[in-house]
């Protein structure tokens, strides 16, 4: 048999399809563009706002969070404390310490004289904590003083005064303070010394500032400038005077109970360099201070608590270098 071939079959098979030749689809930029947005805004948020910076701490404060674990309060002897409120703005307190006393013989040799002295003190406040008065008064004969009154809230007064048997230990000190939104200044006046001192908020987190000083008896001045950086964790602090010291501190906070900082001082002239490293660590009962520095001192604080407003206090200061050591014990009544 033979193959029947006609056009009709032709006309049943489909015609070849044309090639497309419209343009691609343009791409979907509806991702990019709210991403874009989101960072722009983060950006906006993130930036300093110069007009609402915060305002600093003053310029003799810059290192006090540092100076708690670098300096703790040791002593050597008995000190026995009562502090006694009588109502919320008058206040009463007792002080007794029997040790020793430090001369200093301008080389190794360092001699101790006994001592024993009481100290009463009277601090007056007003409700609105704009008033202070306090005084102090021993059996060596020393009286001392302070007043401060903020006049505004950004002008404050404060008055230091001393009086002593000794020669050249009387003295009087008036502090003006001034304060702005994100800037404070302070005058200093007293007996042949003239200061002041200027700090201001450049960023939220940074500041910077410096101080005057002239004793125009000797007279001598000096200029110092200063750095502050405080983050949610840790302050930074560098200061550099003409006197010929460099001072840099930093203090980092690990956790709600323990504090660490380090100190480097350098003075420029002698080329005396100390560094310390020191601690604050608050337990339930208790709370620990002390520092180690370079000159191999070694220095220790402890605070336990055996009631509510009953403190016993431990200090302890060994200098190997210099055979000195320091040892004390007392009890610290009422807050």
């Amino acid at each position: 048999m033979g193959v029947v071939y006609s056009k009709a079959d032709d006309a049943k098979q489909p015609a070849p399809a044309k090639a497309d030749t419209a343009p691609p689809p343009m791409p979907n930029f509806s991702f990019a563009a709210s991403a874009a947005a989101v960072a722009k805004e983060i950006k906006e948020t993130e930036r300093p706002d110069y007009l609402g910076l915060p305002q600093p701490v003053r310029y003799e404060d810059i290192q006090r969070e540092g100076i708690i674990s670098l300096k703790p309060d040791t002593f050597e002897g008995l000190r026995f404390e009562i502090n006694k409120p009588l109502n919320q703005q008058f206040f009463l307190s007792h002080s007794l310490f029997m040790g020793n006393t430090e001369l200093q013989t301008g080389g190794r040799q360092i001699l101790k004289t006994p001592v024993g002295t009481y100290e009463f003190g009277a601090t007056v406040v007003n409700e609105a904590q704009t008033f202070l008065m306090l005084g102090r008064i021993g059996t060596d004969g020393r009286l001392s003083g302070r007043i401060k009154y903020d006049i505004t809230n950004w002008l404050g007064l404060k008055v230091h005064c001393q009086l002593a048997n000794a020669a050249n230990q009387s003295q009087v000190m008036v502090d003006t303070d001034l304060k702005g939104g994100d800037w404070n200044a302070q005058l200093k006046l007293g007996p042949g010394f003239i200061g002041t001192n200027y700090f201001q908020s450049i960023t939220p987190k940074l500041s910077a500032g410096g101080e005057f000083f002239w004793l125009p008896s000797t007279p001598k001045s000096g200029v110092g400038l200063a750095l502050r950086h405080q983050g949610d964790k840790h302050v930074a602090t560098c200061q550099v005077a003409t006197t010929g010291i460099m001072n840099m501190q930093y203090t980092h906070k690990v956790s709600d109970k323990v504090t660490l900082a380090a100190d480097f001082l350098w003075h420029i002239a002698s080329r005396d360099v100390t560094a310390t490293v020191g601690y604050d660590v608050s337990l339930r009962q208790c709370r620990l201070r002390g520092k180690v520095d370079t000159n191999g001192v070694v220095t220790t604080l402890l605070e336990e608590r055996f009631s509510p407003g009953i403190n016993f206090v431990l200090s302890a200061e060994m200098d190997h270098w210099h055979s000195n050591y320091k040892f004390g014990f007392g009890i610290v009544a009422g807050e």
